[in-house]
Parts: structure tokens; sequence; C-alpha cells
């Protein structure tokens, strides 16, 4: 494994996107363990592009416009609807160490179906990693396993240091309801603007 390998994988995972954002939305609004919570998801989300790749799906996705269109849409929608969520959410948020467990699988979820719907996280394994696999190797899928195991490792690790120090700031700000009405804002405007970055982009 080479070192160019590393930091191209932690500058692309530490570049905020709507994984970062979530991590952070939730370790500020429920404490560290969503944000830990969260950031598995999202690093489970990455599982199915590893999938696409290793099976040559994710060439067909790149092969094809409609494929391509379609995941890309239904990734925008679902941004503009998390963004819709945290515009209308006006519970109030209070420091509890406890979460239940179904509040845990809402946040893998919604963690998951986020990465999930990202077709440029796919597109990124196909021109990627095979950069770091030299043409011809033997062991060529084991060593995409590989890389792809260690582009999760350092996702879960950036998303929960996210989260974690989102969960720190969290209790200077819950008590203020200005503050909070003002970070669910920016957070709402986080997602539109992902949402848009998303839709303009091409394959």
């Amino acid at each position: 494994m080479s070192v160019a390998f590393l930091l191209t994988t932690l500058v692309v995972v530490a570049t905020p996107g709507t994984g970062a954002v979530y991590s952070i939305a939730a370790g500020l609004s429920r404490g560290t363990k969503a944000g830990i919570v969260a950031a598995f998801g999202c690093t489970l989300g990455v599982i199915p592009h590893m999938v696409a790749a290793l099976t040559g799906l994710a060439a067909v996705l790149n092969a094809s416009a409609i494929a391509f269109q379609t995941v890309k849409w239904l990734g925008v929608a679902y941004l503009l609807f998390l963004a819709w969520q945290t515009l209308r959410d006006r519970s109030a948020i209070v420091v509890d160490a406890s979460s239940s467990p179904a509040s845990s699988w809402r946040v893998i979820r919604t963690a998951v179906l986020i990465n999930v719907l990202n077709p440029k996280l796919t597109i990124f394994f196909v021109a990627f990693l095979p950069q770091f696999v030299p043409a011809g190797a033997p062991d060529a899928a084991l060593q995409m396993v590989m890389l792809s195991l260690v582009f999760m490792i350092v996702t879960f690790i950036v998303f929960a240091l996210y989260g974690t120090f989102a969960a720190v700031m969290r209790s200077r700000v819950i008590t203020r309801p200005r503050v909070m009405a003002w970070l669910r804002r920016t957070f709402a405007a986080s997602y539109v603007l992902l949402a848009g970055r998303l839709a303009f982009e091409g394959r």
C-alpha cells in the first residue's frame, strides 16, 4: 500500500461532503454516540460501491447515462428531503447519554442511504482504486478489497472525529434556541447546496 494512496484517500474522505455533514449534524444534535453511529452508517454505505466496482456494475453505471442519472437524481431528492426534514424539526435538544436502538438504527439507515445514493462514489472506486493495483496482477481482486477496506477505515475514523467534535461543542449551543435555529438552517442549506452540486455533476 503506497503513501500516495493513503494521502489521496485522506483528502477525499476529509473533504466536506454529505457524509461529513450528516455525522456533524448527528453529533451536534444527539451526542457522541449518534455521531459515531452516523460515521459507522456512512462507512457501511461504501460497501455497495465496493461490490459494484468488483463486479463490474460500476462500469455499467458509468457507461449508462440513464442509470447514472437515475441514481444521481435519487440522491438529489434524498438530500432535499433531509433539508426539509431538518428545517421542520422544532424539537428541543436535551443532553441524554442514552440512545434507543430504534434511534440508532434510524441514524444508520439515513447515513447508509446518503452514501448509497451517491453515484460519484461508485465512479471514484472505478477510476481511483485501479490506479493502485498492478495491471494483470493475479490477486487484483484481493488487492481491490484490501484498498477498499482501508478506504472504509479512514472514512469511519474521519467521520467519527467530525461527529465527536460536534458532540463536544453541543453543550455550548443546545441551551441557546437561536443558535440551534441557525444551525438547523445551516445544515438544511448545506444539504441543499450538496444536492445542487450533485445535480450539476456529470459522469
